[in-house]
C-alpha cells in the first residue's frame, strides 16, 4: 500500500514537471513570436522603394491621365513640376513664368507666362503634345486653354505627400526609374531618420503663421508648411484647438493665448506680404504675444519663404530637417 502511494506521488511529480516544461516552452515560443511580430512591424514602418507610403489608388488615378504613347514635346505651367522634370532629366519645351526660381538649366527654355493664364500664342507656337499643370489650378487653366486640342494632365503639388506622389507618377510614366529612385531613396531615408528621432519623444504643439499685406493668418495642415509639421507628428493648434476650416484663417489672439503653443513658426517674406520687420512691429504693438510660452522660451522662429513658402522637391529635405531641429532640440 505504501509502495502504491509512493508510485502515485512520483507519477504526479513527473506529470507536473512535464506540464511546467510545456508551459515554459509555450511562453518561450510566444515571446519569440511576439518579438518577431515587433520586428516585422518595425520593418513595415520603415520606408523603402517597395514601401514608400504613396497611395497606390491615387497614384494609378494620376497616371491614367497621361496618353498611352509617351509624347516627345511637353510643357508645364507648374514650378514644382518643372523642378521634378529637371531631376528626372526631362527637358520640357515650355516652362512657367514665375517669381519663384526654376532650375538654372532651364533658363533658356521658352516661358509660357502665368501658371494660371499661359500665353496661348506662345503655347500654340511650341506645338506641344502634352501640358502638365498643378491640380489646384486646373479650373483656371482650363478656362484659359479654352477649346485647344491638347492632351493635359493635372497633378497635386500642395503638400509633402503630393510631392512624393507626383514625382513617382512622372518618373514612372516617362520611364526614368533610375533618376526617380535616386531622389525618392534620399527622401525616404530622411523620413526614416526623422521618425526614429521622434520615437518616444513628446512633440511640441505648434502655431503656424503667415503674413499678408494687412495682417497675419494661421495655417492648417493643408498648407505646405502644415503638411511638413503633420508628417513629423507634431500638433498644429490651427486644427486641434483653433478649429481652422481653411488653409489660411484669421488669427484669434484670445484662442491662441489659451492654447499657448510651445513653438511659433512664422513664414515671412517681403515679396509675399509680410516681412520679418512687420512681425517685429506686430510684437511691439501687441504685448499679448509676450505672454506666450513660445515667446518666453525664445521659441518663435522666422522661416525663409523661399524654403518653406512653396512646395519644392529640391528643398524638401532641407525644409523638413530644419523644422525637425526645432522640434527635437
Amino acid at each position: 500500500m505504501k509502495k502504491i502511494g509512493l508510485y502515485l506521488i512520483l507519477f504526479l511529480f513527473i506529470l507536473c514537471t512535464a506540464c511546467s516544461n510545456g508551459s515554459t516552452e509555450k511562453n518561450t515560443s510566444a515571446n519569440a513570436s511576439n518579438k518577431e511580430e515587433d520586428q516585422s512591424d518595425a520593418a513595415d514602418n520603415e520606408y523603402s522603394l517597395e514601401n514608400d507610403g504613396i497611395d497606390e489608388e491615387a497614384f494609378s488615378e494620376d497616371i491614367s491621365q497621361f496618353p498611352d504613347t509617351v509624347p516627345e514635346h511637353i510643357v508645364t505651367t507648374s514650378v514644382p513640376i518643372t523642378e521634378m522634370l529637371y531631376l528626372l532629366d526631362i527637358t520640357p519645351s515650355g516652362v512657367p513664368t514665375s517669381t519663384n526660381p526654376i532650375p538654372e538649366a532651364f533658363n533658356d527654355i521658352e516661358q509660357l507666362g502665368s501658371p494660371m493664364e499661359p500665353d496661348l500664342e506662345v503655347l500654340t507656337d511650341l506645338e506641344p503634345d502634352l501640358i502638365i499643370g498643378a491640380k489646384s489650378l486646373e479650373e483656371s487653366l482650363e478656362d484659359s486653354l479654352g477649346g485647344i486640342d491638347l492632351d493635359r494632365a493635372y497633378l497635386k503639388t500642395d503638400s509633402f505627400e503630393d510631392l512624393k506622389q507626383t514625382f513617382k507618377v512622372l518618373g514612372t510614366y516617362f520611364d526614368k526609374t533610375e533618376e526617380m529612385n535616386t531622389v525618392l531613396t534620399d527622401i525616404l531615408e530622411m523620413e526614416n531618420d526623422l521618425m526614429k528621432q521622434a520615437s518616444g519623444k513628446e512633440l511640441p504643439s505648434v502655431l503656424l503663421m503667415i503674413g499678408t499685406s494687412e495682417s497675419f493668418m494661421v495655417m492648417s495642415e493643408d498648407s505646405y508648411l502644415g503638411s511638413l509639421v503633420e508628417r513629423l507628428g507634431a500638433e498644429n493648434i490651427a486644427t486641434t484647438i483653433l478649429d481652422a476650416k481653411d488653409t489660411y484663417s484669421p488669427m484669434n489672439m484670445e484662442e491662441i493665448v489659451a492654447a499657448d503653443p510651445d513653438i511659433v513658426l512664422v513664414l515671412a517674406s517681403g515679396d509675399h506680404g509680410a516681412s520679418e520687420d512687420m512681425y517685429e512691429e506686430e510684437l511691439k504693438k501687441n504685448d499679448i504675444w509676450k505672454s506666450l510660452s513660445a515667446y518666453q522660451n525664445d521659441d518663435i522662429h522666422i522661416l525663409d519663404y523661399d524654403i518653406f513658402g512653396v512646395t519644392s522637391i529640391l528643398n524638401v529635405e532641407q525644409a523638413m530637417t530644419e523644422i525637425a531641429d526645432y522640434f527635437f532640440e
